[in-house]
């Protein structure tokens, strides 16, 4: 072969390797991360609308209405969102097939706000697997701060049920002489939270009587009958919406007079409202502890995020109840999450997105009660640790005591 063909070869092929190098450089850059254009950011979720915990599919509302009323100011960082959410009828077999779907066809940026201890327990493995953020998760199970460096793409929202149980548990010591209490626990990650938690705020005082559910079951009469059969004088309802009214309603049907401590995840106007027509009286001075404000108390009236979640809801909230506190909470996980997506910045990609999620100071988060903190760091993924007390008048929940942080 002549020398300059040899030359002009070896060039060509010199120049075809850097345009390949050069392609590759390229592709990579403009690599696209999933959810995320100039103009629009892809988040998913599962709620369920259907079946025994479809009490919580409101809660898509108030998050719906927040994002609209973001978009309607300019979106985030100059993108608006999109928020992809669908039923799961508390299934977590169907809320990994939807979750699967929303990954790998919609191609969403990150799953938020999916409901459930044993529907995102479900999702976990997957999204974690795909490295795809799981972001404030609509469950106070501890796992979600235990078990942080098995599951690093994955950060809770709710109040730690522990935490919330012990806090009853030591409220029930300092105020009632030799309590004989009664626990009703939906059998699961939710409910085992609350044993251990009630158990440990009681100290030396040991539970006279426990009794679970499933959450196929058609009511919880009987277990109400066996913990009032047990002389338990105080009930602890660990359950969700469904289940804690029919434990209400039993109470009061089965003449019990035992002092009540209601789960935060059911102390909503809706399930007081059908429990007392279910059974008029019983809900009166019933004891619960939360973190976000009240929409039918008048003690928030005139309160700035109050006024401001009703403005929300009354133009952005088509269908929604606003008096419903579960739409409120789900405004005010929106809240955190658009806070997240601002911090994380322009540039948005999931690893950005779960280092801002990992270092949230929120001391503004307008729907959530004065001087509730929405605080994370590496090392801890429970971005609510404190709760006030709360009991119903039979109209309202009112506070008492101080706000209680559970970090100290």
């Amino acid at each position: 072969m002549p020398r300059y063909r040899r030359y002009f070869g070896f060039v060509a092929t010199c120049i075809a390797f850097a345009l390949s190098v050069a392609a590759v450089g390229r592709s990579d850059a403009a690599d696209p991360v999933p959810g995320v254009t100039d103009t629009e950011v892809v988040l998913g979720g599962t709620h369920p609308f259907s079946g025994p915990a479809s009490a919580y599919g409101v809660i898509a509302k108030g998050i719906d209405a927040y994002f609209a009323y973001v978009n309607d100011h300019g979106g985030v960082n100059g993108r608006k969102i999109t928020y992809k959410d669908l039923d799961d009828g508390y299934s977590p077999p169907q809320a990994l097939q939807l979750t699967k779907q929303l990954v790998e066809q919609d191609h969403v940026f990150a799953i938020f706000n999916s409901l459930g201890t044993a529907v995102n327990i479900a999702l976990r493995p997957y999204l974690n697997d795909q490295k795809v953020p799981q972001l404030f998760v609509a469950t106070g199970a501890t796992t979600w701060g235990t078990d942080y460096q098995k599951f690093p793409w994955t950060m809770g929202f709710n109040a730690d049920y522990t935490a919330e149980a012990v806090i009853f548990g030591k409220y029930i010591v300092a105020h009632q002489k030799d309590p004989k209490v009664g626990i009703l626990y939906q059998n699961d990650d939710l409910g085992q939270d609350y044993l251990t938690g009630t158990q440990r705020g009681l100290g030396s005082i040991q539970v006279t009587k426990t009794q679970s559910y499933e959450v196929s079951d058609p009511d919880v009469r009987s277990q109400m009958a066996a913990l009032k059969s047990s002389g338990a004088d105080t009930v602890v309802i660990a359950a969700t919406p469904k289940f804690a009214t029919q434990a209400l309603v039993a109470i009061g049907q089965l003449g019990w007079k035992p002092t009540i401590y209601l789960t935060d995840v059911s102390a909503s106007a809706p399930v007081m409202r059908a429990a007392a027509q279910g059974s008029p009286g019983v809900v009166k001075d019933v004891i619960t502890a939360t973190y976000y404000m009240d929409p039918t108390n008048p003690l928030y009236a005139n309160v700035k995020g109050m006024k401001m979640y009703k403005d929300i809801i009354a133009k952005y909230g088509a269908g929604a109840d606003p008096t419903n506190a579960f739409v409120l909470y789900g405004m005010s996980a929106a809240y955190t999450m658009v806070d997240t997506l601002q911090r994380a910045g322009k540039d948005l990609t999931r690893a950005k997105i779960m280092d801002a999620a990992m270092h949230i100071n929120e001391r503004d988060n307008p729907f959530l009660l004065p001087g509730i903190v929405v605080e994370t760091s590496p090392t801890d993924r429970f971005p609510i640790r404190q709760e006030q007390l709360f009991r119903y008048t039979g109209t309202d929940w009112q506070p008492f005591g101080p706000v209680i942080d559970a970090r100290k």
